[in-house]
């Protein structure tokens, strides 16, 4: 090859090499700018002047209250039972014995003889006069003289009587034996059945429940001390809604407990409108007891407080750190008192 040709293609070679560089160069991206993060501001909180109460949560349960045994009176065979969860109120049958049906009449003493003699005044006489008469029966008045609280066989309550077992379908007889019917509080709930029909019904037949619902609370002796009928309390239901609410009764017998458990006190609770509870047949609750309360007083968000090495706590204000005294804990916030604090006073809160 001639030595032209060749120094030619050198000059060439070298030429589009110089040519890729300089176009590297020029056309290479432009390098990211450096991002430069921004130092977060520490999130505050205004110290408040509030009421601050410690409160006890005990568990619950929902339910009818205490289940009690409920016996017949008469010498005879049990033909019919109420079905297990079914309501019995005033007037209505409870159970029927020789196929003679045996009623629920209210009030705060059984029968323990017969209403039968002309002239028989007591608080049992009283008892039948005024269920007859909230039955809707005229008894007529009672003689001027009668004892408070009592009532007396007239004539006219002899009336009512046969009017009402003649509706009933029972021997109308114009007198009550004792087992004819069965006095008790109020209306009732069949809880359970103890026996079958064909059983003698002299003996405990069932058991029956409030048929209010109620929140029973086993409390240990301590807690229940403190406990009074009447009380202001408030239950966080299944799906955290809370309702208001008042002690209905509290238990002064221990209830037996499992191997290792204490025994517990059984309070009861009434929830203010019975509507928020009526379709939880069974549930599990928080009953909240209030406890002590403090009124207005200086208190600051836990997550502001700040642990010192040397101990104790202090707040991050606008001039640095301030120590503090703490009071009571409760809701989440601290009862604080130092030097420069203010109502309004700006303090860090932990993120």
């Amino acid at each position: 090859m001639p030595r032209k040709t060749t120094m030619g293609a050198v000059l060439v070679v070298v030429l589009a090499a110089a040519a890729a560089l300089v176009l590297t160069h020029e056309w290479r991206p432009a390098a990211k700018p450096v991002a430069v993060e921004e130092t977060p501001q520490a999130a505050t909180v205004k110290l408040e002047r509030r009421d601050l109460s410690t409160t006890t949560s005990l568990p619950g349960q929902i339910g009818y209250g205490s289940a009690r045994p409920l016996a017949g009176h008469t010498t005879a065979t049990v033909t019919w039972l109420p079905a297990v969860g079914s309501t019995v109120r005033r007037g209505r049958q409870l159970f029927r014995a020789d196929d003679e049906p045996v009623v629920l009449f209210y009030g705060g003493m059984p029968l323990y003889r017969p209403i039968a003699t002309a002239g028989l005044s007591g608080r049992d006489v009283r008892i039948v006069a005024d269920n007859l008469r909230a039955l809707g029966y005229r008894v007529g008045r009672r003689p001027a003289n009668t004892p408070a609280g009592e009532s007396v066989l007239t004539p006219g309550l002899v009336a009512a009587i046969k009017r009402w077992q003649r509706d009933l379908g029972r021997p109308v007889t114009g007198g009550i034996a004792v087992g004819d019917l069965e006095v008790l509080p109020g209306a009732v709930r069949v809880e359970s059945l103890a026996v079958q029909p064909g059983a003698t019904a002299d003996a405990p037949l069932m058991s029956v429940t409030s048929t209010r619902k109620v929140i029973t609370v086993p409390a240990e002796p301590a807690d229940a001390a403190k406990i009074t009928k009447g009380l202001r309390v408030t239950v966080t239901l299944p799906g955290d809604k809370t309702v208001p609410a008042r002690v209905s009764a509290v238990g002064r017998t221990l209830a037996a407990a499992g191997e290792g458990e204490e025994q517990r006190l059984t309070v009861s609770v009434a929830v203010g409108n019975p509507a928020s509870i009526a379709r939880l047949d069974s549930a599990e609750v928080k009953v909240n007891f209030p406890g002590r309360t403090v009124k207005k007083v200086l208190a600051a968000p836990i997550e502001a407080l700040v642990a010192l090495t040397e101990g104790g706590y202090a707040v991050q204000g606008p001039a640095g750190l301030v120590a503090v005294k703490t009071g009571m804990f409760a809701e989440g916030w601290v009862q604080v008192t130092g030097d420069g604090l203010a109502e309004g006073l700006d303090v860090v809160v932990a993120s």
